[in-house]
């Protein structure tokens, strides 16, 4: 696949007709943030936020077993362990858009046992699941359509955060066994970011007892999406585990001449963002494993939904390989498995015929 500049990608853009951007200026101070609440994974309340808001009530529900698993559940409990048990945020409802559900998303899970819905067998068609020292992350492709979302939408972001501090969706929580040293015990994570549209996904979650969370975890970047805020190198066709590198924190750059910078994402009111100063760098990835994934996902349901995108699915093959960071679509690697992928949502590269529309927008992921 060519490879593309942001140039090109800015003269392809095209307005979305509804987005919301990280804005401070609505805050209400009689509501208690999100990101300062906790609770017991074994003790959740009916609702997380239970408050009669600006923007209303909690869509969903936080307590979910299994009487709440099926496919029309309302579960707002995500989950993030590994690649063949995590969950994404997406509409209950659709076909529709992030920006027209953003605040009610319920979780979309790969593994049954957590209360929620279940993404239908053939959504995935490539994950990458990383261990770094400071947080964890998946990256994938996505026929998003099988969690009802539209086929054209590219997106946007769901966060603890939000212009009133409640998030998106409202009341949302994470839970993880990622540190909990082998107990299978789940922890709050409280610092995350879920970027979703444009047929690709990232989620990270960030470790609770590590002095950068925030950081890594930012939620100020909403309209440049996974490739500024996720940087990787996940290959469509590919499903793999890998331990990575820290990237660097969101944002923060070092320019030319060496110095140390930081990018400030302009207000919305300036219209779409033209330029951005720097490429964020791919940490390095090593330890990687790949497998095949109709035996990652063998419990998932099949979907009355016709795929829109007819992804390779990768062949099972089980290897190790050391992996260096590359910003280009097509990343070849030093791995068996990264040669001749069709693309990495590192630049958001999309295989359909509509793609070069898509890599504009989804580089400039909105919420």
């Amino acid at each position: 696949m060519p490879r593309f500049t942001l140039s090109t990608f800015v003269a392809l853009a095209i307005a979305s007709s509804k987005v919301y951007a990280q804005d401070s200026s609505s805050t209400s101070s009689s509501l208690i943030p999100l990101a300062s609440k906790h609770f017991d994974y074994n003790n959740l309340p009916y609702q997380a936020d239970p408050d009669n808001g600006v923007r209303g009530t909690q869509f969903g529900y936080n307590r979910c077993n299994s009487t709440t698993e099926n496919q029309s559940s309302l579960c707002q409990t995500a989950i993030i362990n590994s690649i063949d048990d995590f969950c994404l945020w997406g509409p209950p409802t659709g076909p529709t858009t992030i920006a027209d559900t953003e605040q009610e998303e319920v979780a979309w899970c790969t593994k049954p046992g957590h209360g929620t819905r279940l993404i239908p067998a053939g959504a995935l068609k490539g994950v990458q699941f990383m261990t770094t020292p400071d947080y964890v992350q998946v990256v994938g492709f996505i026929d998003q359509t099988f969690i009802d979302l539209e086929a054209s939408d590219y997106g946007g972001e769901l966060d603890p955060h939000g212009a009133d501090f409640r998030g998106n969706p409202l009341g949302g929580l994470v839970y993880s066994t990622a540190w909990s040293n082998g107990s299978g015990n789940y922890e709050q994570v409280i610092e995350w970011h879920n970027f979703m549209g444009g047929s690709v996904f990232c989620f990270k979650i960030c470790d609770p007892a590590g002095p950068n969370a925030a950081n890594y975890c930012q939620h100020i970047y909403d309209r440049i999406g996974c490739a500024y805020n996720a940087p990787n190198n996940a290959q469509n066709g590919t499903f793999e585990t890998c331990q990575g590198a820290n990237q660097d924190f969101p944002g923060i750059y070092t320019d030319s001449a060496g110095n140390i910078q930081t990018y400030t994402q302009p207000p919305e009111s300036l219209g779409a963002i033209s330029s951005i100063p720097y490429t964020p760098k791919v940490p390095a990835s090593s330890n990687c494993v790949t497998y095949t994934s109709s035996l990652l996902y063998a419990s998932l349901p099949t979907s009355s939904v016709v795929p829109s995108s007819t992804g390779k699915i990768s062949s099972s093959i089980h290897t190790s390989s050391t992996k260096t960071g590359s910003t280009g679509p097509s990343n070849t690697g030093t791995s068996s498995n990264a040669n001749g992928s069709s693309g990495s949502p590192t630049t958001i590269a999309l295989s359909s015929l509509t793609s070069l529309v898509g890599v504009a927008l989804a580089v400039f992921i909105l919420s």
